[in-house]
């Protein structure tokens, strides 16, 4: 063989090993591709006041995203999960959003530290630095106005879903004096401002505005100037342990001839075990969770809501409570979204927004450009504690 035949074998082989290594290279490239993670983050409150809110939600996400990584991820790719307690103050939440954007790099948030108050806080948070944010609190201040939360987006029921619930009731029974006391923190502001904006256009008489602080230990002075405004109704508005503190107080002054009401923030059986004798026919704006057993079949929710039911009793040995749900919606639209646009932040937030008909525990999710929360006031429902029950007054 000539020099030049034996430089030409080694160029040609040499080549052939080139592309071999590239081809190697691009496949081992292609499999760490296909098993790059999906990093989800989440804020919970597990501890301070919020904390009894916040464990099932927490426990609701973790248990779903177990689950997807147990049947492969989504599109092949694990689920890496990211989660801080946000200790119902609002400067942990902030500290955790910082932390899961610039060290924990999400893709994508579900959840809020629980409070209206830390999600208000963190959605400019996220809306600036384009990660798509899904709140968990009821606030409609938190998506909205809709041109400043470009990034953010409500899973569940909010305030004016509640505050339209409860006029639609009060219309229903014929009331037309009613008295509000709503407490000072973010949730008890936008529903003050909500009734006052849907009043409007009724007969119903607001006879009494009054407002506490969310830790009140006593509410006698407010409910004493109520009740010389005559109400038939009395609405509190708080997710606080002063809302045992009204319903004690009420009783204490003896308005036995008021409809006593708590907005949907106070669905709590723990609550209720804690007011006692004085939580007995107290009527609440509900969900439709709290009254599944007692749904008719045809209900649009109720195959969710008893899938959900069953997943989370036999995993955890116990029933959820109503927050849990909160937890569903909203890692199932993060779901959704993952599926349809992989973990590009901008995708996914175009994702979002273009869900339209997802059937959830809570309501039907419908998005648009120009609506990031979905309000649908007609899942709500108008529930009363009795005999250490829920049960449906109002559908």
């Amino acid at each position: 063989m000539t020099r030049f035949s034996l430089r030409l074998c080694i160029a040609t082989v040499s080549a052939a090993l080139c592309s071999v290594l590239f081809i190697m290279v691009s496949a081992t490239h292609a499999v760490a591709e296909e098993k790059r993670p999906y990093k989800i983050g989440s804020i919970f409150s597990v501890t301070g006041p919020a904390a009894f809110l916040g464990d099932h939600m927490k426990n609701t996400v973790e248990m779903y995203i177990n689950e997807k990584n147990k049947k492969g991820g989504i599109n092949g790719h694990p689920l890496e999960w990211y989660v801080y307690d946000a200790a119902s103050e609002v400067t942990k939440g902030v500290t955790a959003a910082r932390r899961l954007i610039e060290q924990d790099g999400v893709s994508i948030v579900v959840g809020d530290g629980n409070s209206s108050a830390v999600a208000i806080s963190l959605a400019p948070i996220f809306e600036k630095a384009k990660v798509p944010f899904i709140s968990l609190s009821g606030s409609k201040l938190i998506a909205s106005p809709i041109e400043e939360k470009h990034w953010v987006f409500k899973a569940v029921q909010e305030d004016t879903d509640g505050v339209r619930k409860c006029i639609d009731f009060w219309q229903h029974k014929g009331y037309k004096k009613v008295a509000f006391l709503t407490d000072t923190s973010g949730w008890g502001k936008s529903a003050r401002d909500e009734f006052k904006l849907y009043l409007k256009d009724t007969d119903i008489q607001a006879v009494a505005w009054e407002e506490f602080d969310p830790g009140a230990t006593d509410l006698t002075p407010q409910l004493v100037r109520i009740k010389k405004a005559a109400p038939e109704v009395i609405v509190c508005w708080t997710v606080t342990p002063a809302g045992v503190v009204f319903l004690k107080n009420v009783q204490q002054l003896g308005m036995k001839d008021t409809v006593i009401m708590h907005g949907q923030g106070f669905v709590s059986e723990r609550y209720m075990k804690m007011a006692g004798s004085a939580a007995e026919g107290v009527l609440l704006v509900g969900f439709r969770f709290s009254v599944r057993d007692q749904l008719p079949p045809n209900d649009p929710l109720k195959k969710a809501i008893d899938k959900y039911t069953e997943e989370y009793k036999s995993h955890y040995g116990e029933e959820p409570n109503f927050y849990g749900t909160n937890g569903y919606e909203g890692i199932h639209l993060a779901f959704q979204a993952l599926e349809v646009a992989g973990d590009d932040k901008a995708k996914l937030r175009d994702a979002l927004e273009k869900i339209n008909g997802y059937v959830g525990t809570q309501r039907i999710h419908k998005f648009s450009p120009d609506n990031h929360r979905g309000s649908s006031p007609e899942t709500m429902t108008i529930i009363k504690w009795e005999n250490g029950k829920w049960k449906l007054v109002y559908y």
